[in-house]
């Protein structure tokens, strides 16, 4: 069956394909600009899917009795039934379906890692290729922001309760969103000038344009949001302050701390955290030459980590001019832990790796700038507390890789801005947030989630800290959730961060 006859089919709203005929199509792959032509612009890779390929590819969904792909999404969307609507041609309602469980799908739709989530566990899968869920999700919520105007929902019946929320990064926009569909006014407290949080100042524009962020949040004030900016909850107000004039409160700052290596000349000039240069370069615009916010290009530059910060630093150099961009990686390609798609597309653009090295010295010149940095290989032992194999330096291995710049990108940890003027606020010895299973902090009417709170992780997983957060913060103000044991001085049941950790 040709793809134009199984787009008729899905329009006219004729029968699903038997599963005979579903089992038969192949995934489709993503339209994406030229390796080498992107490698020197900002604008997005992935170019997103026609509603042809759309309704191809929703076609190849079995509609399993037992959709496991639900249980592995983090904010548990209905994933057959959107899917399952716009493979009838229905993109209204396969839209309908997909915003009722998720706040911000234009969002998840290209940065969620669906490879080790739903994808992973898709029973397509098992005998082929899993139905590219996210590509799915991101044509759906495409259609759905560019057509606002047929979503007319009425407002519900206001609660007369008030909601702060600190942070609008992901966490805190998904809690947003579910909390004024419950009827609460919700107030998101946010730091920087602009709203969305790790989503503009840490995601690179070719991953995730600033104007698809915009849009979500611009509709979420639509909805009723308020958001106000410059505000630094540990300095404009504190946190407890913020308790007394609302309900209940949701912090979702993230951990946006930067670590760093702890080796001879990091500081040197022309070392960046990867947090600053890719705030820089994302938030301000640093890249546009009358920038008030200047950043450097370096012809060579060396980004130390794996994870996503990591290839988006790399890859975000290599827009910026670099001939030479290298992502040095103390351990093998297997234990990389960025995403597969990030990697392949970093390497597209000529971005090189160095695999098995570790960073042991920057280098200067007599002017304090880096003239390249000293390197160690590595191989592998047996593995560490995180389950991969831990590093071990090889004597003798050393090498220099002649470089001006240096992007260290391996973790963050939380800024202890807002919990040091919070002494009732519990954190544990790395500085995040304690929670009970509720996601009730030991301050009544105080509940956090997100980075803050787990460690660096992911976009989806801090998503479904703020999706949870919200019904719980619903039950708390309807009065059928007490507050935390911790209130009362015991310690909080469940501590969710135990290790520091990076990732988006």
């Amino acid at each position: 069956m040709d793809d134009l006859t199984l787009s008729r089919r899905a329009a006219e709203g004729r029968e699903p394909l038997p599963k005979k005929e579903r089992m038969k199509i192949l995934r489709g792959q993503m339209p994406e600009q030229d390796a080498m032509a992107r490698a020197r612009n900002f604008a997005e890779v992935n170019l997103g899917y026609t509603e042809q390929l759309a309704i191809m590819e929703a076609d190849r969904c079995l509609q399993c009795p037992k959709p496991y792909c639900i249980d592995g999404c983090p904010v548990a969307v209905n994933i057959p039934n959107f899917i399952r609507l716009l493979g009838e041609g229905n993109v209204k309602a396969a839209a309908d379906s997909l915003l009722g469980d998720n706040a911000l799908p234009c969002v998840t739709g290209r940065v969620c890692p669906q490879e080790t989530q739903c994808e992973q566990v898709c029973l397509r899968a098992k005998t082929g290729t899993p139905v590219a869920i996210g590509y799915l999700e991101r044509f759906v919520a495409d259609w759905a922001i560019n057509n606002r105007d047929a979503f007319t929902a009425a407002r519900p019946a206001p609660s007369g309760k008030k909601v702060a929320i600190v942070g609008s990064g992901p966490a805190g926009l998904t809690a947003a969103g579910e909390l004024v569909k419950r009827g609460h006014a919700v107030t998101i407290f946010e730091a920087f000038h602009a709203a969305g949080g790790v989503l503009i100042y840490g995601i690179p524009e070719f991953r995730l344009p600033k104007d698809i962020v915009q849009k979500e949040v611009d509709r979420l004030v639509a909805d009723g949001v308020q958001i106000e900016p410059n505000s630094i909850i540990g300095k404009t107000y504190t946190l407890p302050e913020l308790r007394d004039k609302f309900d209940a409160v949701f912090v979702a700052v993230g951990a946006g701390l930067p670590v760093f290596m702890n080796v001879p000349g990091e500081n040197l000039k022309g070392v960046y955290s990867a947090n600053e240069y890719l705030t820089r370069v994302n938030l301000m615009g640093a890249y546009h030459p009358d920038s008030d916010t200047p950043v450097l290009h370096g012809q060579r530059v060396a980004v130390v980590g794996g994870g996503n910060v990591a290839m988006d630093s790399v890859r975000t150099a290599r827009r910026l001019g670099a001939a030479e961009s290298v992502c040095v990686y103390r351990r093998s390609r297997t234990e990389l832990p960025a995403r597969i798609e990030e990697v392949h597309h970093a390497e597209q653009e000529g971005v090189r790796f160095e695999f098995l090295t570790a960073p042991v010295e920057v280098l200067g010149d007599e002017k304090g700038w880096v003239s390249g940095i000293k390197c160690i290989r590595m191989e592998l032992g047996e593995p560490d507390a995180s389950g991969r194999r831990r590093p071990i330096e090889i004597p003798g291995s050393e090498f220099i890789f002649p470089c001006e710049m240096v992007v260290v990108a391996i973790g963050t940890r939380s800024n202890p801005l807002l919990t040091a003027t919070s002494p009732d606020l519990r954190v544990n010895k790395w500085g995040y947030i304690e929670i009970d299973d509720d996601l009730q902090t030991s301050m009544p009417g105080v509940f956090a989630g997100g980075d803050i709170v787990r460690g660096a992780a992911t976009v989806i997983l801090a998503m479904g800290d703020g999706k949870k957060a919200a019904g719980n913060i619903d039950a708390y103000l309807r009065g059928e959730l007490k507050a935390p044991a911790a209130a009362e001085g015991e310690a909080p049941a469940r501590v969710a961060a135990e290790v520091p950790g990076a990732a988006h």
